[in-house]
């Protein structure tokens, strides 16, 4: 599949509602746990979310379209989320990230971004130039990429308690 605006704010849209209905009133031993030492639970990973949301997507993206000389981006704290409010439930937790994506979707469809912006570039911190097309398209399967850790984490609290079907269940073995 090809880039397309749209279609990448088809998932966009979509990730609050995902995680909501996965997450929302579950006990805290579902969304607390992690896989391990030094790895995120549910909590953790809606908190990134948030925390990207805020600072991230929408601040590269007016920085390549800015017409400043100045198009590198500001380093993103990949563990932010970690130095938090840890007190907030999570449904606290998704009602704000639902908040925080709806406003940044708007802020999107509002830049009116034409075919030939996508093409426009800024300066990551690690990796240089990388233009618009690039990021929206990194934004949508981030989303992706931490429903499906969501469900591995959840899924690997079960995982000495599946017995012979693990051998089954791909998502235990990663």
């Amino acid at each position: 599949m090809n880039f397309e605006l749209n279609k990448s704010i088809e998932i966009l849209e979509r990730t609050p509602e995902v995680i909501e209905v996965l997450l929302s009133g579950l006990s805290q031993e579902w969304v607390r746990s992690n896989e391990g030492d030094h790895t995120w639970s549910p909590y953790d990973i809606v908190g990134h979310l948030i925390f990207g949301e805020k600072t991230d997507w929408i601040l590269r993206i007016k920085t390549i379209l800015s017409e400043s000389d100045n198009k590198l981006f500001e380093p993103f704290d990949r563990f932010a989320q970690l130095k938090e409010n840890q007190e907030k439930s999570i449904d606290e937790l998704i009602i704000e990230f639902k908040e925080v994506r709806i406003e940044n979707l708007n802020r999107l469809k509002s830049l009116n971004i034409k075919q030939e912006d996508l093409n426009r570039t800024g300066i990551h911190p690690e990796f240089g130039e990388v233009n618009l097309k690039q990021l929206i398209s990194t934004w949508a399967v981030h989303d992706l990429g931490h429903i499906a850790q969501i469900s591995r984490v959840m899924a690997k609290q079960y995982k000495s308690e599946v017995g012979p079907w693990i051998n089954y269940l791909g998502i235990l073995n990663k």
